[in-house]
C-alpha cells in the first residue's frame, strides 16, 4: 500500500514560499512560478516566505540576491517573511544529517558521475536510479576508496511506495527503491544536498504550501520520506506545468528574450509583464495588464488545475 502524505494545513495558516537561486536575473519562468505560489497562498488567506536558495556558494552572487528582491517588488510579488538564506543554515542541516546517521540510514558513496551512468539505465528522462553500489562496502573497501576520493553521503530508502495528491498533477506515487534508489543528502565537497536542505527549511519556516514546476514532482516522494523519518510536518503540493522555450526545453537564464530586462523592454510595465504571463499560462482569461492583486480577485485554488490546457509544459511566446 502507498504511504500517503499528510498535510499540515488543517491546523496552521497557509504559508507558501518564493525560493529563487541567486545565480542570475529572473526570467519569465521564475516569474510565472512565483506568481502561482503567491496566488495559491494568498487565495487561502495565507502568507509568503522569501528564501534565497544559495546552497551553491560558487554560483550564487550578491548582486543577484539584491536583484531578485528588487524584481519581485517591482512586479508586485510581495512577501511577508524573510529573506532567509540557506548559506547560513548549515547547523540546522547538520542536526538533521546527524539524526539520519543515528538511525543507521546514511552511508558513504564513492561513485563518480561516470560510474552512475555506467551502472544505471536512464529513468524518466535524465533521472538515474542509484544501484546501491556503495551501500554494502566493507570497512576495508571504504578505507581503500577513501585514499583516492572523498565520499558523498547517501540516504537508504525503503522498498515502499510514497504517494501524494497534487493540486495540479493529481495522484502521484513512487517506489523509492525502484524509482530513484538511495539518494544524496550531502555532496563529496561537504555541502548539504538540496533534498535535505529544502525539507529542513520548509519545516523551520512553517512552509506548508509548496508550488513549483512539475519537473520537481519526481523529487517530492523523496522529500516526504525525509519529512517522515525526521518527524517533520508535510505540505500541500502543486506542481505547475513548465514554461518552455521550445518543446521539452524549459526556459532558463540563457533565454535572454525572456529575461526580466527584455520583458520590460518588450512590455514596458510590470503590469503588462504579469498580465502577459498570466494570460498565456491560463492564470487569467486574457493577456491584459494586471497586478498580482488584481489577478487574485478572480483566482481560486479550486480552479488551479483547470487553468492549464497542458499539465506538463506551456510554450513561451
Amino acid at each position: 500500500m502507498p504511504v500517503e502524505t499528510h498535510t499540515a494545513l488543517e491546523n496552521a495558516p497557509v504559508k507558501g514560499r518564493f525560493a529563487p537561486s541567486p545565480t542570475g536575473r529572473m526570467h519569465a519562468g521564475n516569474i510565472y512560478a512565483a506568481l502561482c505560489a503567491w496566488l495559491v497562498a494568498k487565495s487561502q488567506g495565507g502568507s509568503i516566505v522569501l528564501r534565497i536558495e544559495d546552497l551553491d556558494r560558487e554560483r550564487s552572487k550578491a548582486e543577484y540576491i539584491d536583484a531578485v528582491q528588487r524584481d519581485f517588488e517591482f512586479l508586485g510579488l510581495t512577501w511577508d517573511e524573510g529573506p532567509y538564506f540557506q548559506s547560513g543554515r548549515d547547523e540546522a542541516y547538520q542536526q538533521a544529517f546527524d539524526t539520519l546517521v543515528e538511525k543507521g540510514l546514511v552511508y558513504p558513496c564513492y561513485c563518480t558521475r561516470a560510474d552512475l551512468h555506467a551502472a544505471s539505465a536512464p529513468h524518466r528522462g535524465e533521472k538515474l536510479i542509484y544501484a546501491g553500489t556503495c551501500r554494502n562496502l566493507t570497512a576495508a573497501q571504504r578505507a581503500q576508496r577513501e585514499l583516492s576520493r572523498k565520499p558523498a553521503q547517501r540516504l537508504i530508502v525503503p522498498d515502499e511506495v510514497y504517494a501524494l495528491d497534487d493540486l495540479v498533477q493529481g495522484h502521484y506515487e513512487q517506489n523509492l527503491a525502484h524509482d530513484c534508489g538511495d539518494f544524496l543528502i550531502r555532496r563529496s565537497d561537504g555541502a548539504f544536498a538540496y533534498q535535505l536542505a529544502v525539507v529542513v527549511d520548509d519545516a523551520a519556516q512553517g512552509v506548508n504550501s509548496v508550488v513549483r514546476g512539475m519537473d520537481l514532482l519526481c523529487s517530492t516522494p523523496q522529500q516526504i520520506y525525509l519529512q517522515r523519518i525526521l518527524g517533520l510536518s508535510e505540505a500541500q503540493y502543486a506542481h505547475v506545468p513548465l514554461l518552455v522555450a521550445e518543446r521539452n526545453r524549459r526556459l532558463s537564464k540563457r533565454d535572454h528574450d525572456a529575461s526580466i530586462d527584455c520583458l520590460l523592454e518588450r512590455f514596458k510595465s510590470p503590469e503588462a509583464i504579469v498580465g502577459h504571463i498570466a494570460g498565456i499560462t491560463g492564470l487569467a482569461p486574457n493577456c491584459d495588464p494586471a497586478t498580482p492583486e488584481q489577478l487574485l480577485e478572480t483566482f481560486t485554488i479550486d480552479r488551479l488545475s483547470s487553468c492549464f490546457d497542458d499539465l506538463v509544459q506551456i510554450q513561451w511566446r
